[in-house]
């Protein structure tokens, strides 16, 4: 839904006009999965998938939420009553950015907001940072708070840690918040530097496919808290902050000083070499090579698949039919447990690869995916 049709349903629902309308994007990973939480290297880029917000300030301590999508009504949330973890809804996202914009000082006195997304939603594209990055954007210009983009991604993920209970890193946040057209943005989610690196695959004749296998996931879901609690205890076990301090080189007497620890020896050995392949994505993109980065791709795929194991059936058929097809590189994208995967493919091929995995879906009696092109886009922004 554009800008123009979300503001007038705000104006239906609310009787009078939207202070503004902003967006913010989902995400695609290209590489570097499971690193963030552990201070290592991601490269995700923006997809033209977005969450769109027409908003208005309110002065009466109400917080009134519509979304186009849900078709519960209007929910009305009193500011003064938000609490951690009470809200097991789509609300909970929203509120929990107005909760933690508060928790850091910002007098923000309630809000009336109409959203509308075409971000898949259970599809590992983060549909709910796209959610969390939208309202951040619009209070912060509408409030006058002037908060550097990357302090913006830091609240909406402090909002879905707390707020929400999802054990998320910073990635999803600053992807949606940070990304520009065009680019894959190389993030140090330690100190938060940034580089927006040149990802035109269609000036070389390529094209990357993400296929939604339409197998739901949950962030706050156990499965995705006992990775990270593993990788603390990786940490912790070998005297480092983070996982990130463990050197590549280094990494087999790492994993030997861990012992009989098989579990933490498969979460350590999958992030050290996941951060070594975002920065052996990194140079074969700025050597103008991005056919290259393929079977990196791939090897990042086996580790998620077997050291980390949070892929599924669904993930693994996409990847394998697609590399017996003929693609550069493919693996499982976002957290796992369901949701996406990525293609690499010459643009020529993409339609003979999309047949060949639906077909494969259909054989194997999985429901159908859907598969559509990954263009990078711009990050979030105000629309009027």
């Amino acid at each position: 839904m554009g800008a123009q049709r979300v503001a007038e349903r705000f104006a239906e629902l609310y009787g009078t006009e939207p202070e503004g309308v902003w967006a913010a994007p989902g995400r695609v990973n290209l590489i570097g999965e499971h690193t963030d939480y552990n201070d290592g290297f991601v490269m995700p880029f923006a997809l033209p998938h977005q969450t769109v917000a027409a908003v208005s300030r309110r002065t009466d301590g109400v917080l009134r939420l519509h979304s186009a999508d849900v078709g519960d009504g209007i929910a009305e949330l009193r500011l003064d009553d938000l609490a951690p973890q009470t809200d097991r809804e789509w609300t909970a996202y929203p509120a929990g950015v107005v909760w933690a914009l508060r928790e850091a000082g910002h007098e923000i006195t309630g809000a009336d907001v109409h959203l509308s997304s075409t971000v898949p939603t259970g599809a590992g594209l983060s549909s709910s940072a796209a959610l969390e990055v939208v309202i951040a954007l619009a209070l912060s210009d509408l409030y006058g708070l002037e908060l550097a983009r990357w302090k913006l991604a830091r609240l909406c993920q402090r909002a879905e840690n707390v707020y929400v209970g999802a054990p998320t890193g910073i990635m999803d946040q600053t992807a949606s918040a940070c990304c520009e057209q065009g680019h894959a943005l190389f993030l140090d989610t330690r100190d938060l530097s940034q580089q927006q690196i040149p990802f035109d695959l269609a000036a070389r004749g390529l094209g990357l496919l993400v296929v939604d296998t339409r197998v739901k996931h949950a962030h706050s879901g156990g499965e995705y808290g006992k990775r990270r609690a593993g990788c603390e205890k990786g940490a912790a076990l070998l005297g480092v902050d983070a996982l990130r301090d463990i050197p590549y080189d280094g990494l087999d007497e790492a994993l030997a000083r861990l012992g009989d620890e098989e579990e933490v020896v498969r979460l350590v050995r999958h992030v050290v070499t996941e951060d070594a392949r975002v920065e052996r994505t990194v140079a074969l993109l700025r050597a103008g090579d991005p056919r290259a980065i393929g079977p990196v791709l791939t090897e990042g795929h086996a580790s998620l698949r077997d050291d980390f194991r949070v892929s599924c059936p669904e993930l693994d058929l996409v990847v394998d039919t697609a590399l017996a097809a003929g693609a550069l590189g493919a693996r499982m994208t976002g957290g796992g447990f369901g949701g996406s995967a990525i293609v690499l493919t010459e643009a020529a091929e993409a339609g003979t690869l999309t047949k060949a995995i639906e077909a494969a879906f259909a054989a194997a009696d999985f429901t159908a995916p859907r598969v559509f092109e990954a263009v990078p886009s711009a990050g979030a922004r105000r629309l009027r």
